[in-house]
């Protein structure tokens, strides 16, 4: 029993394809739509590729900006073979590519659902790759003269005071790392020379955060050396932190910056692929009205048109024996030790019958 079975007439058909003719070419502004998404998302995260470790989460744009150009490709066939679809005759050209595209639609469509899929699942890399580069950006924060890392202290500087954050977590993530160039330690001072000897990999570490840190919104001028003695500081309050410092970590900050896209773009993926999935539907549905069409041999009879010719069970058992005997087409000779070996009653036969084939002149 077919699947979604329907009866078109020949103004139906015509409305039908007149009406894919047009999802198709809008289709085609959604795949522009698509690849500008990806290409956004893709320069969104090569902006912050420096405080990213090497995780290989670019190929959710890549995903994005592939399927768009896809679609444009497919839909602007597709819209072609819709408007030839009105006219039997012109349909003949295109039958034995309708099942190939439809096919291809089908394909296309299941990507876009993977790459609204993909926009709500990457969270978790996403996280992961922060934590890593921000980590080892904050242990190269003070290699200033380091080929390779000295622009990394003007990066997380500007990132702190643009996203309002401080350290990865939080603030005390500074009193992990030596942050201070040993350049600029005096080591003639015996505090100095006594804190890098009481560590084990001789690193100057102390309780202070770099100026990027400072909260602009702080009634004080900023206390950011001895956080953790609080008679170092007049009239310190340690609950009111949160208005000298930036409280949130940056990847916090980030992983909210970055999630705000990702779930508008995977949104609007999911409103494509419904989109798709529409035309598909009709594309499906016109393929099969103009085949039946042909083979009653009256173009202006009605017809019928379904999504799936036999029932979702009847139809996965004969893909299933299709894939089987594929297998068995694939197979080599070699394993069947009977196949082309001839007995040796039947090479015995073979020359007297050939002797008694008679002469032709």
């Amino acid at each position: 029993m077919a699947v979604g079975k329907l009866t078109f007439t020949k103004a139906e058909r015509e409305k039908l394809a007149e009406f894919l003719w047009l999802l198709n070419w809008i289709s085609v502004l959604t795949g522009a739509i698509l690849f500008g998404l990806g290409l956004f998302l893709k320069v969104e995260i090569q902006k912050r590729q420096e405080v990213m470790s090497e995780q290989g989460i670019l190929y959710v744009p890549h995903m994005l900006i592939t399927t768009g150009l896809v679609a444009c490709a497919i839909n602007f066939l597709g819209g072609k073979i819709c408007l030839d679809c009105t006219d039997t005759n012109k349909f003949l050209r295109w039958k034995m590519v309708m099942m190939p595209y439809v096919v291809c639609t089908l394909v296309f469509t299941a990507c876009v659902l993977a790459g609204a899929v993909m926009c709500y699942s990457i969270s978790s890399q996403l996280e992961e790759a922060l934590f890593l580069g921000l980590r080892n950006a904050m242990r190269y924060y003070k290699d200033t003269d380091t080929p390779g890392r000295c622009y990394l202290k003007k990066t997380l500087d500007l990132l702190q005071i643009q996203f309002q954050c401080c350290g990865n977590s939080g603030y005390r993530d500074w009193f992990q790392v030596q942050w201070v160039s040993s350049r600029y330690l005096d080591m003639n001072n015996s505090s100095v020379r006594d804190r890098l000897r009481s560590n084990v990999d001789r690193k100057y570490l102390m309780d202070g955060v770099p100026f990027s840190c400072c909260s602009t919104a702080s009634p004080r001028p900023c206390i950011q050396q001895r956080l953790s003695d609080r008679s170092a500081h007049f009239n310190f309050d340690r609950q009111s932190q949160q208005l000298n410092l930036w409280r949130r970590g940056c990847r916090p900050a980030l992983m909210e910056h970055y999630t705000q896209i990702l779930q508008s773009i995977g949104l609007t993926v999911l409103l494509i692929w419904l989109f798709e999935l529409l035309v598909l539907t009709g594309v499906r549905y016109l393929q099969t009205a103009m085949e039946n069409v042909i083979r009653l041999g009256n173009p202006d009879s009605e017809s019928e048109g379904w999504i799936l010719e036999n029932s979702l069970a009847e139809t996965a058992r004969s893909n299933f024996n299709i894939i089987k005997n594929l297998g068995k087409c694939y197979q080599g000779d070699d394993d069947d030790p009977n196949i082309n070996i001839p007995s040796a009653a039947t090479e015995r036969e073979l020359p007297s019958r050939c002797a008694h084939i008679p002469e032709t002149s």
